[in-house]
């Protein structure tokens, strides 16, 4: 495997093809697997440490070397791992797990309710991606008892223990646990080549299914690297893009994965001249003179044509989607609307914007034009860029698209809209998009608020859906297209692959925001032919 990782660290696609094609590890073993990931999965310099976000926040995924208390089902609905049951107080402030006797670190020693409050104790002092500020301690009470107080009612938390790990209080240490993971999971971390490879390998003492593919590895490569690993013969699952599916790969098939990673544009809905505190604290520029008009938002919502996109940009490899939860059980069909340009230009007018010489609209001397943001080294954003772009000049908007990166974009997130990514397994991001001091659009609607309140505070998590439903829409106000419309979505990208004849990918969840580690969620139940 040494030899990948010079390869890639020093040749160009185009050498890195020619290479692979002479390296003898090009064929898989019965229970191996090789996976090439985007290089931006690449663990960042915390490791594989679930206390400092490994797991968790935006992009969720398995933790693979840890357990969780919780599971997401492949409905993502809520289930079972380490948790044999729980129960939740009527204040919904207290909740108890019962957790299973019978498992193991891969030290030995066992795991208790105190590794547990311990994970938790310890996150809840750090400052991670993962929301964990609804949560005020945990306690063990005996050693299959864990016990969560909460500071207020959080129905939602179901979600966040679904994919937090737990580690062992015996052998943490914050400086060295990311690099050498002591956990309960499915494999055991044998190497970590930092930005370059991972290899795993399956737990002998794993409490649930024995994993059927006992050695993982992941190597993290640029689309044009990945695409060569997969022509050289040199990886046996390797992420891609749409423009790459054009010419297929001998001896592969292309696998695509609904997901609920959804395309939107984010529209400061309060005027320019505002701020705004970020989640982290900083207080940044917020507000948009232009997008600050809601008729001109719904106008915008009604004139793009997501077919067309899902179409002509996506290559077919996604769905339209209006919200930021398509296909999950809290998402509100009434977000849903038909592309009507005709109806968008009315909005527009109807509201007192006239359309000038130059075929743009202007209403009390402000022209109907911004400027939109997205990642230029993304190829899928860059097309929903230009796609827009050219529709809403149709209408009479004047779009700017500006390529850009992520750092270039982040203090911008409140004043200039951009091409955002979303879509998580939790209703937390129903939170997170609409809820007052939470959201990149500065949106706040007390209705909307009352809502997900009501919702956190549910007694059951199934009980929570019709209230997050009902904060997208409750029949007179909300965040529809033809309400406050604060997001135009546009559509999920289904997240595609080239995989080797002969290995059947076991995986029938949605897949959340983000290629990379979703993809050996399951990857313990792949098999070969």
């Amino acid at each position: 495997m040494s030899k990948i990782r010079a390869f890639i660290a020093s040749f160009s696609a185009f050498g890195l093809a020619l290479a692979l094609a002479a390296s003898p590890l090009t064929a898989a073993g019965k229970t191996d697997v090789i996976i090439s990931m985007d290089s931006g999965s690449s663990s960042p310099t915390i490791g594989f440490d679930p206390i400092l976000g490994w797991g968790s926040g935006e992009h969720t995924h398995d933790p693979l070397f840890q357990s969780t208390l919780l599971v997401t089902n492949d409905d993502i609905t809520i289930g079972y791992d380490l948790a044999k049951e729980y129960s939740i107080s009527d204040d919904g402030l207290t909740w108890t797990f019962k957790i299973r006797d019978d498992v193991k670190f891969t030290d030995g020693q066992k795991l208790t309710a105190k590794d547990v409050a311990f994970t938790y104790n310890s996150a809840m002092k750090q400052a991670i991606e993962a929301d964990l500020s609804m949560l005020d301690r945990v306690e063990a009470t005996d050693d299959t008892t864990a016990v969560f107080h909460f500071k207020r009612p959080y129905s939602a938390f179901a979600y966040i223990a679904a994919v937090f790990g737990i580690v062992p209080e015996h052998a943490y240490n914050p400086s060295t646990y990311g690099a050498n993971p002591i956990g309960s999971g499915r494999y055991i971390l044998k190497q970590w080549d930092k930005g370059e490879q991972v290899i795993m390998e399956a737990n002998p003492d794993y409490y649930g299914r024995k994993p059927k593919i006992t050695k993982v590895t992941v190597v993290f490569m640029t689309e044009d690297a990945s695409y060569a690993a997969a022509k050289a013969g040199a990886v046996d699952v390797a992420y891609t893009e749409a423009p790459y599916t054009v010419n297929p790969v001998d001896g592969y098939k292309i696998v695509a994965f609904n997901s609920v990673d959804i395309r939107g544009i984010n529209f400061p809905v309060i005027p320019s001249g505002n701020t705004h505190k970020s989640q982290s604290g900083e207080e940044l520029p917020a507000g948009n003179n232009v997008t600050a008009n809601k008729a001109l938002r719904q106008a915008i919502a009604y004139a793009i044509d997501r077919d067309s996109i899902v179409k002509n940009v996506l290559g077919g490899y996604g769905k339209v989607s209006f919200s930021e939860c398509l296909g999950e059980p809290w998402e509100n069909p009434a977000m849903a609307i038909q592309t009507d340009k005709a109806k968008a230009i009315k909005l527009l007018e109807d509201d007192g914007w006239k359309k000038g010489s130059d075929g743009f609209y202007a209403k009390d001397g402000l022209k109907a034009e911004f400027d939109l943001l997205y990642i230029s080294s993304n190829s899928a954003r860059t097309g929903i860029a230009m796609a827009v772009t050219e529709m809403l000049k149709e209408i009479g908007i004047k779009v700017n698209p500006v390529g850009s990166s992520w750092d270039q974009i982040h203090p911008q997130t409140y004043t200039t809209p951009h091409v955002f990514g979303a879509g998580m397994h939790s209703p937390s991001g129903v939170i997170s998009h609409y809820y007052t001091g939470y959201n990149s659009a500065s949106y706040s609607n007390p209705t909307v608020d009352s809502y997900i309140d009501q919702a956190l505070a549910a007694k059951t998590v199934p009980d929570s859906y019709p209230l997050f439903q009902k904060a997208q829409w409750d029949g007179q106000t909300g965040v529809t297209p033809y309400g406050d419309a604060p997001w135009t979505w546009i559509a999920a990208v289904d997240h595609i692959y080239f995989a080797r004849n002969g290995l059947n990918i076991v995986d029938k969840k949605i897949h959340p925001h983000g290629y990379g580690w979703t993809i050996t969620n399951n990857v313990d139940q792949w098999y070969w032919d």
